[in-house]
């Protein structure tokens, strides 16, 4: 009997780090989809509510699709940079400049539906490109190390560096816009503001682009079929668990950072954006409390993925996953109980609410290239980047699906963008921050009591990858 296969040698904890700058760059403008792209394209670009969010549901979801058509390409791809790298080498200069041109609000367009025509155009070709850069990227993880383990702590580190990006884009990007646009146009304040993050995010990119290693290849002889690989896909159950679990826990996560700027600025703020209101001794307008918010917010996720990092190996993934979801149910719930002054409970369940959730993707992503490896086991075919690919198209469609519910929902109750509101919209509101996503939260839950690898399982995989490698490698 031959001895197991000797592993790729330990990740060094500089390359750790230069997988880490990819996500950084990448949440730049996810942490801004998130938390502020409806707010932009009804209150600054100027689109009616319905109308963005059928658009945001529609390219959202066709986007989607064109996550497992990069995911096919990016599997089939080869080159001297391996195949994930060189999509984040040559991508990221032509992502920057669809992102300069998605928050461009063009002055010589005139009617409503010019300016739909601009926003379907120009934020379609951004999702395309963060499609093209970012699920190469996401692949990366899965071939960098085939250890379960060492994949959490890459994890973990690569989401330091995301909810760091978010830290980021939650405390200045509003007051970069106001920076650099004035009060009076804020419309230029967005479009030179991610002139900025692009220059940013490109830097980032060709950090990572430059400084990784591809060490888990396909075995040698392994031919190319489509159909092979969506059959592989479809029946590995452990993936398919978890992506019906991503797409509710994507809902639950999107619907109230979607409605957030309009929670704020509608029923904290009663609809203005020059009121102030006082909180630990200080007056804050709309721009820096709804920034503060969310800048502590994503503080204290870099904190929670901090502590996943440390114990990444004390505990099981599943029991932390389920624990640690139940906790954020609960702190957003508890927004159904509070009033517009009390600021503090607001901020202190947003802290504590991120804290528990933050490790919940750490835990996610590495639970997907553990089916990866599943996936493999069970067909003798590895088709990394299709697993990621199609996990992200699950998300974008939560996220489509999340804009267009939310923006429905404000509609129904009769939101007008920039006068006050109603009774019956700031009561939309609180439900959409609290007891609605919080359905979506419990059913992930309910659907993730099905998932099957555990660490007993993995640890059997790896040995009998091991083996089939040392024999196909000889």
């Amino acid at each position: 009997m031959s001895a197991p296969a000797a592993s790729p040698p330990p990740l060094k904890f500089k390359e750790m780090l230069a997988y880490g700058c990819g996500d950084f760059a990448s949440v730049l403008y996810w942490t801004t989809f998130m938390k502020y792209l409806t707010y932009f394209y009804t209150d600054v670009f100027g689109l009616a509510l319905p109308v963005a969010g059928a658009f945001l549901f529609w390219s959202r979801s066709l986007d989607g699709i064109s996550d497992v058509a990069v995911g096919v390409w990016a599997d089939r791809n080869e080159s001297r940079w391996g195949k994930f790298r060189p999509f984040l080498i040559w991508g990221c200069l032509p992502f920057a400049i669809a992102g300069v041109l998605t928050f461009t609000t063009p002055g010589f367009i005139e009617s409503d539906s010019g300016k739909l025509l601009w926003a379907i155009v120009t934020y379609n070709f951004l999702m395309i490109m963060y499609t093209v850069v970012n699920i190469p990227y996401t692949a990366l993880m899965g071939v960098m190390t085939d250890d379960s383990v060492t994949r959490t702590r890459l994890s973990s580190i690569k989401f330091i560096f995301a909810f760091s990006a978010g830290v980021v884009i939650s405390f200045a990007l509003l007051p970069m816009v106001d920076a650099l646009g004035g009060k009076d146009n804020p419309q230029l304040g967005w479009q030179m503001a991610f002139v900025v993050v692009g220059l940013v995010a490109i830097g980032f990119f060709l950090v990572t682009g430059f400084n990784t290693r591809e060490r888990i290849h396909p075995k040698i002889g392994q031919t190319s079929s489509l159909l092979a690989d969506f059959k592989i896909l479809i029946t590995n159950r452990p993936w398919v668990v978890l992506l019906s679990t991503t797409l509710t826990w994507i809902l639950f996560i999107a619907l109230r950072s979607s409605i957030a700027p309009h929670y704020f600025k509608y029923y904290i703020f009663n609809g203005s954006e020059e009121t102030t209101l006082s909180f630990l001794g200080r007056d804050f307008n709309f721009t820096y409390l709804m920034s503060t918010f969310n800048g502590l917010g994503q503080l204290s996720s870099v904190l929670g993925v901090v502590v996943i990092l440390v114990i990444a190996d004390r505990f099981p993934k599943r029991v932390m996953f389920i624990g640690l979801l139940s906790l954020q149910i609960l702190c957003t719930a508890a927004y159904l109980f509070l009033q517009p002054g009390q600021i503090g409970a607001i901020f202190i369940l947003e802290i504590v609410g991120n804290f528990v959730g933050a490790p919940l993707p750490v835990l996610m992503w590495a639970m997907y290239a553990d089916t990866a490896d599943h996936g493999e086991w069970k067909s003798g075919r590895r088709t990394t980047a299709l697993v990621f690919s199609a996990s992200t198209m699950s998300q974008k469609f939560g996220w489509g699906i999340a804009a267009w519910v939310a923006l429905s929902i404000l509609d129904f109750s009769g939101f007008v963008a920039n006068t006050a509101p109603t009774p019956a919209v700031t009561k939309s509101l609180v439900q959409l921050m609290s007891i609605i996503p919080s359905a979506f939260g419990v059913l992930a839950i309910v659907l993730f009591l099905f998932y099957s690898l555990n660490e007993k399982k993995m640890a059997e995989i790896k040995r009998d990858l091991d083996q089939r490698r040392e024999t196909e490698n000889a």
